[in-house]
């Protein structure tokens, strides 16, 4: 299976400017996604999305290929996921270079668990599935079966559509929240059906301890704790 990954890293960021190239623990911030995209066995080639010179500049240092400038349209603060991707495969297809899945790694996410990037493309391929990502566990306190919204008369009801509550930690189902680290898609899922996920979504747990997706200020200080105690 020919597996396409790709970071995608615009520039223009608003909320941490140059946050892709800024310095977290000693190195850019994209070097993260660099390190760990370039030391898996099994995605059949890597490239980073940009329309940002000098964010191409660091990744064709470290070593990632570059094998085109992000159109302006496709960098904008809204612009979807799914139209990077879409660029990407149309950008190979017309170089007669096609990919059975793509895997995407976002930059925001720098803390990976080792080898996470092998064992989700390993699972994706067993399990035959559309899509697969990466997830953690929701705290018990945020069950969704444990959230209540407003009805129509402005008083709870369980989120879920539960008429009864559950009453023990115990008795809760397990549930995910997507942590952003590694999404894997089937190609034809994104250019046939216009979709990220397909029908099948496939998980794989993110077990390391250290956890913050990278969008505000506070995300970052985050981060720079984190780093602080990795190194002790």
């Amino acid at each position: 299976m020919k597996i396409l990954g790709i970071i995608p890293a615009r520039g223009g960021s608003k909320g941490i400017p140059g946050k892709n190239i800024k310095l977290l623990g000693g190195k850019p911030l994209l070097h993260y996604t660099i390190e760990v995209a370039k030391a898996s066995k099994l995605l059949s080639k890597v490239i980073l999305s940009s329309d940002d010179p000098e964010i191409i500049e660091v990744a064709e240092k470290a070593g990632i290929e570059v094998p085109f400038i992000r159109p302006e349209n496709l960098a904008q603060d809204d612009t979807p996921s799914l139209a990077v991707i879409k660029h990407a495969l149309d950008f190979f297809k017309n170089k007669n270079e096609e990919f059975d899945a793509i895997c995407l790694l976002q930059v925001t996410s720098p803390f990976r668990d080792e080898n996470l990037i092998d064992k989700s493309i390993e699972k994706f391929k067993n399990e035959d599935l559309d899509c697969l990502i990466s997830v953690r566990e929701v705290p018990n306190e945020f069950n969704p079966h444990w959230i209540f919204e407003p009805d129509e008369h402005n008083q709870l009801k369980i989120s879920t559509g539960d008429k009864k509550m559950i009453p023990r930690r115990q008795e809760l189902p397990k549930a995910f929240f997507r942590d952003g680290a590694l999404y894997i898609t089937r190609s034809d899922v994104i250019l046939k059906q216009n979709s990220l996920y397909g029908k099948s979504i496939g998980y794989i747990e993110s077990k390391n301890d250290f956890y913050v997706n990278i969008d505000t200020p506070k995300d970052w200080i985050e981060a720079e704790k984190i780093i602080k105690k990795t190194k002790g």
